[in-house]
């Protein structure tokens, strides 16, 4: 949409990125994954756009075939090719469901793609899985170690955790805001004994969370000494492998034109489906669906960036103001001009408003459309879907399905995305429908467990001191 180099970056080629402030040297795919944040603050991109061959729509391919057959182009350089291909396949041969993410006809020309098979239950498994396994692969190589800083407002830390659970080359510190997750999720972070894992229950929001992450980033005496990086979505590689079940929708329904509903906080996952377009998907319209928590609704409805409170919600993941993955959209609007990505997020964070013009806003607004729902619509719509489908879905993917259901084109497959297993948020589904869902034993075994988690203030010099305290020396 917004750039058209994609055509100069062959397959044989070896893959560049570049940061969205312009600062930073460029990298090839190992670099940019055991970074995450470039040097400059910015977030790594792939020099130009690879295009989707015959391959990425073969008609019954499984999902991690497909998965290689869109994201082989991004690792050129960095990772073999059969590597890559193992690694995929490994992964997605745990996923509880044979399809990894089956698509389930809720109405004519509405779709809903379960997102949830993976280990902890969450769309965020599907890219998760397969960064845990790609950090040990590449630092074993190195004969290195790196401590992995997160936040995450419930999913991310669940999957980060999984990912990387007892593996010798990592620590993981993952912070989340303390009584804004639900249950279900902060035991998933919470019960796991292995003593790579560190959880922080951090007195603030999930943006105070991130802000905490980027802080720590900045300080390069601390990135060097334990060699930091991310695995939230500000990491690329966790948008790259996400692109693929985009791609895998469009191939099951015959190749497009197709729209999504993407229920969205932190704007990763639909970013995802954005990169997808841009290597050549025929995905005409994102419906971003919000919850009270806006600003991304707002935007894309009206060209209101603006930050407000936050509110908790029934839909906790997305209970965000400050939507990192954002930075990469206006970095491709901006014509990948650094220094005007710089102004523009020096002036949101000073304002609190993004400056952005009408002409820009207005190209935006012809791909991406915005609906924001309060709980009690949240709530009815959960209801609604299980007495006309017989389906239970959780109140984030109800949140995408109420977008859908607002702004999608009737003639036009649409594929809302379920993004969670409702048995992660039972008190919501049970207040929408009088029944709690029962929860998976390997959920329902976590609620037996002792919780291990450091409450703190959010101090960003408190958090260097445990890091330097508690987390092993790289």
């Amino acid at each position: 949409m917004f750039c058209h180099d994609s055509d100069n970056q062959r397959r044989d080629m070896t893959m560049r990125y570049l940061s969205t402030r312009g600062e930073a040297v460029e990298r090839e795919f190992s670099g940019v994954l055991l970074t995450g944040l470039a040097e400059d603050g910015g977030l790594w991109q792939p020099a130009a756009w690879p295009r989707l061959d015959e391959a990425a729509y073969a008609p019954g391919a499984d999902y991690a075939a497909r998965a290689f057959a869109v994201t082989r182009p991004f690792t050129v350089g960095g990772l073999k090719e059969q590597d890559w291909r193992t690694l995929l396949a490994d992964v997605y041969a745990g996923f509880r469901h044979k399809a990894t993410a089956p698509l389930v006809q809720l109405d004519t020309n509405l779709w809903l793609m379960e997102l949830f098979h993976g280990p902890t239950f969450a769309f965020k498994d599907l890219a998760m899985q397969v960064l845990g396994r790609l950090f040990d692969l590449v630092l074993k190589a190195q004969g290195t170690r790196i401590t992995i800083i997160g936040a995450t407002s419930g999913d991310t830390g669940a999957a980060a955790v999984e990912a990387v659970r007892g593996l010798k080359t990592i620590d993981l510190v993952m912070l989340y805001p303390h009584g804004r997750i639900s249950d279900v999720q902060r035991r998933q972070m919470t019960t796991v004994e292995e003593p790579n894992i560190h959880t922080i229950a951090l007195e603030g929001t999930f943006d105070d969370c991130q802000d905490l992450v980027k802080i720590l980033f900045a300080d390069t005496a601390l990135r060097e000494e334990w060699r930091l990086a991310a695995v939230n979505s500000i990491n690329w590689a966790r948008v790259m492998v996400q692109t693929v079940y985009y791609v895998h929708a469009v191939a099951q329904l015959g190749g497009g034109p197709v729209s999504f509903a993407v229920p969205s906080g932190n704007f990763g996952n639909v970013y995802a489906g954005y990169a997808a377009r841009e290597m050549g998907l025929d995905a005409r319209r994102f419906i971003v669906g919000s919850n009270s928590n806006d600003i991304l609704a707002r935007f894309f409805e009206a060209g209101d960036m603006s930050t407000r409170p936050v509110t908790p919600t029934h839909s906790p993941s997305m209970d965000i103001q400050v939507s990192s993955n954002f930075e990469r959209l206006l970095h491709d609007l901006l014509g990948r001009d650094g220094p005007a990505v710089v102004r523009h997020m020096a002036a949101f964070r000073q304002s609190g408003r993004l400056p952005l013009d009408e002409a820009h806003w207005r190209e935006v607004h012809q791909l991406f459309r915005g609906h924001a729902v309060n709980d009690d619509t949240t709530l009815a719509q959960i209801a609604r879907t299980q007495a006309e489908t017989g389906m239970t879905v959780d109140p984030h993917t109800a949140v995408g399905i109420a977008a859908a259901c607002a702004l999608r084109d009737p003639d036009m497959p649409t594929v809302a995305l379920a993004t969670a297993h409702p048995a992660k948020f039972p008190d919501a589904v049970e207040q929408a429908t009088g029944r709690r869902p029962p929860l998976p034993d390997a959920l329902a075994a976590q609620a037996e467990r002792p919780e291990r988690a450091t409450r703190m203030p959010n101090d960003p010099n408190l958090l260097k001191t445990f890091i330097r305290e508690r987390v092993c020396r790289p």
